[in-house]
């Protein structure tokens, strides 16, 4: 008798909903990405359980699971810079003075004038803190327009493959959010008139070095200061989100969804 054809299962979803689930629930004891990989490749060779798991996680849900880990870490990027002192206070992603500056800020603290610099740092970080929310809309729909290849590739690539794939088709869009955000805020902010001081108190001292003065030469010229923290804030917002890509990677805290619960539920399951 002619034996039963059976029509193979594709090992890509399994192999995709292995790969995700370190990013989905916190095992009792965490594996490295080249244990799971060796349990993926065990759990292939076995076609029943491979048909299960197949049927219970489809590969569009589990790129959807991937998607709300992802938007969780973004979410929490956003509301940690967001808040008051989410620059300021954060010795990661604190906006620095700008190196053009360097000069006038040197001054201004040997002179006694430290105060005014501290200020405009201050003035910056704050303009910086209320615009980094407004990236929000622009991430949230990144993450939506993900295909599962984009998917796939971040699961497959370095721990901050998504990062760089928000950078790569969003930092263009978030610039031109940004930056209007930005220099409305810089005025709020009193950035201006801090610049304005810091200038001041370093081109008092300017003036009682006579010929020397030619050693800050330039350096009191306008800066694009709006420009300049619109950058800063989209380098800090990377940097920080690429930070949560890592923690989701590792020991992932988003499963509130139903899909979550589901993609949790059959890992735990014998």
């Amino acid at each position: 008798m002619k034996p039963l054809e059976t029509t193979p299962v594709s090992n890509k979803p399994l192999l995709i909903g292995l790969l995700l689930l370190p990013t989905l629930s916190p095992p009792l004891h965490a594996e490295s990405w080249q244990e799971l990989l060796g349990t993926a490749q065990k759990i292939l060779t076995q076609p029943q359980l491979e048909e299960a798991a197949t049927a219970a996680l489809s590969q569009s849900e589990m790129a959807t699971a991937m998607k709300e880990a992802l938007a969780s870490g973004v979410e929490s990027a956003i509301t940690t810079l967001g808040q008051p002192d989410g620059f300021l206070g954060n010795a990661l992603v604190k906006i620095p003075m700008p190196p053009s500056l360097a000069s006038v800020e040197q001054l201004a603290r040997k002179s006694g004038q430290g105060h005014y610099a501290d200020q405009f740092i201050t003035s910056i970080n704050r303009a910086a803190e209320k615009a980094v929310p407004e990236a929000s809309a622009i991430l949230g729909d990144a993450i939506r327009q993900m295909s599962v290849t984009d998917v796939e590739q971040i699961i497959s690539g370095p721990d901050d493959a998504a990062t760089r794939y928000f950078e790569r088709v969003s930092r263009q869009s978030l610039q031109q959010k940004l930056l209007p955000i930005i220099k409305q805020e810089t005025g709020t902010a009193g950035v201006t008139a801090a610049y304005k001081n810091l200038v001041d108190s370093a081109g008092g001292v300017l003036n009682s070095l006579g010929p020397l003065s030619s050693f800050a030469s330039g350096v009191t010229k306008a800066v694009d200061l709006d420009h300049y923290v619109t950058d800063q804030s989209l380098d800090a917002l990377f940097d920080y989100i690429a930070i949560e890509e890592r923690q989701i990677r590792t020991n992932p805290a988003a499963r509130s969804t139903e899909l979550l619960k589901k993609v949790f539920g059959t890992v735990a399951a014998p």
